[in-house]
């Protein structure tokens, strides 16, 4: 599943790196969402594998996804980004083996993208069963990131109820060529998407990504699913610094649906980027060529 705006020759880099290295290309399917007006990349396909076009306006990144999703015919979904490569042969082959291992369909999958590596599922892996049970596992609050680490962050959840099931492929290479990786240069598709938009957005969602890691844990226990709410409203951080602050220390530190570890680690890491959108600590760098 593929929004992309903008890089007709990334996607089709994507597509050709897909095209080398898929087994069954038959039972591979691209679901692309291209915006309207860019009219540059209506015309992207591939010979080798189905491609099916969403043409539609201009919205955000879980909106986009969610209509890729509600046009996937795959039983196994994956979110996609335009400038990744993939590096694996018969990487496929090894994603259905973990879904024949996984009967219920309840897993969090992801590559190594040569970046974040273990760290985040940068290009995650669902069933169609996940995504059905999850209701919303692209939440459209998401404006241009974050999806990926809400979706950690479930799955994370389930772990600490009992269910451990996130699966880190790390034989399997999707390599995530950004620009804050040092592998490409910053373009106008990346100026779209402002780099702390969906900050406040993570932390705001918190609840509805703990309901979600009970609905994961009722289902697998065979148990009634607890209802989700149909909206989730985000509101407005605090313009107070310390105000922010504190909210951000309160949903994190004392989240005891986490362990200690992963509470400090968010509250540091998204302390930090709030510090820096603020513009009291210096803007991230993307890394250098000698630094990967």
């Amino acid at each position: 599943m593929l929004p992309t705006r903008g890089r007709p020759q990334w996607a089709q880099r994507m597509f050709d790196s897909l095209a080398a290295h898929t087994t069954r290309p038959e039972d591979l399917e691209v679901v692309l969402y291209l915006d309207d007006d860019d009219r540059m990349s209506h015309d992207l396909g591939h010979e080798d594998f189905s491609v099916v076009k969403i043409i539609g306006p201009r919205a955000s990144m879980g909106t986009y996804n969610t209509a890729c999703l509600n046009r996937a015919s795959g039983d196994i979904v994956i979110l996609m980004n335009d400038d990744v490569v993939v590096g694996t042969p018969g990487w496929d082959s090894a994603v259905i083996e973990l879904a024949a291992a996984v009967p219920d369909g309840i897993y969090l999958a992801y590559a190594n993208d040569l970046h974040m590596g273990k760290r985040m599922c940068a290009f995650p892996v669902l069933t169609r069963k996940a995504c059905e049970v999850m209701t919303r596992p692209y939440p459209e609050e998401y404006q241009a990131g974050f999806i990926d680490w809400h979706l950690f962050d479930v799955f994370k959840r389930l772990k600490r109820m009992g269910d451990d099931r996130i699966f880190y492929l790390e034989q399997v290479v999707f390599e995530h060529r950004h620009y804050m990786a040092g592998k490409a240069e910053m373009d106008a598709t990346y100026r779209i998407n402002e780099y702390y938009a969906d900050d406040w957005t993570f932390v705001a969602l918190r609840h509805l990504r703990q309901m979600t890691a009970e609905r994961l844990q009722a289902f697998i226990a065979g148990r009634p699913l607890p209802e989700l709410p149909r909206t989730h409203g985000v509101g407005n951080r605090s313009s107070s610094a310390w105000r922010a602050l504190l909210c951000y220390a309160s949903v994190f530190l004392l989240d005891s649906a986490l362990p200690v570890s992963e509470r400090m680690r968010l509250w540091v890491w998204l302390t930090g980027r709030y510090l820096r959108s603020q513009g009291y600590l210096p803007p991230k760098q993307p890394l250098r060529k000698a630094d990967q």
